[in-house]
C-alpha cells in the first residue's frame, strides 16, 4: 500500500459538485492499492498513520497521535500514486491493483479506521472527484508498505 498523509485543518471530497465525504482537524489519506498487497500491509498501513506523532503539543513539538488529539479522516482512493513512469511519458498502473481487489481493502481500511475510533469519512471509489483541504503546517508524509519502511 502506498499512502500520502496530509495533515489537515479541514477537508472534502465531492462529486459531481455534491460533497460526499468531509473532515476537520486530522489527516487527508490518498491511499494506493497494489496487486500484491495484503492484509498484512493494510495493518502496517494502518498502524503507522493512526500512531504518526505529528501533531503539537503544548510546547509546539510534534508528539501526538491523531488518536491522541480526536482527529478526523478523508480518505480517498488513489491509485495512481502506482503510476510508474520510468519508460515514456505516458505512466502505467500495472502495479496497481484491480479494482475489485483495490475496493476490498481501501473499504477494510476505512473501517479498521473506525474500528479504532477514529471518525472517517470516504471519497466515492472509482469515481472522479474534487478534493478540497487546507492543509495544516504543510505536513505530508509518504507511506509506502513494502519499500523497506518497515
Amino acid at each position: 500500500m502506498k499512502a500520502v498523509i496530509q495533515r489537515i485543518k479541514s477537508a472534502s471530497v465531492a462529486v459531481n459538485d455534491e460533497i460526499i465525504g468531509r473532515a476537520g482537524k486530522g489527516f487527508l489519506i490518498l491511499l494506493g492499492v497494489g496487486e500484491a498487497d495484503t492484509s498484512v500491509d493494510l495493518n502496517f498501513t494502518l498502524e503507522k498513520i493512526i500512531n504518526l506523532r505529528v501533531f503539537e503539543d503544548d510546547q509546539g513539538k510534534m508528539n501526538l497521535s491523531i488518536l491522541d488529539i480526536g482527529g478526523e479522516v478523508l480518505l480517498v482512493s488513489q491509485f495512481t500514486l502506482y503510476a510508474d513512469t520510468s519508460r515514456g511519458r505516458r505512466p502505467s498502473f500495472t502495479s496497481a491493483a484491480k479494482p475489485e481487489k483495490a475496493r476490498a481493502l481501501y473499504e477494510d481500511f476505512a473501517e479498521a479506521l473506525r474500528s479504532r475510533g477514529v471518525h472517517t469519512e470516504t471519497g466515492a471509489f472509482g469515481a472522479h472527484m474534487d478534493v478540497a483541504l487546507v492543509n495544516d503546517g504543510p505536513v505530508t508524509i509518504m507511506l509506502d508498505s513494502g519499500s523497506g519502511d518497515r
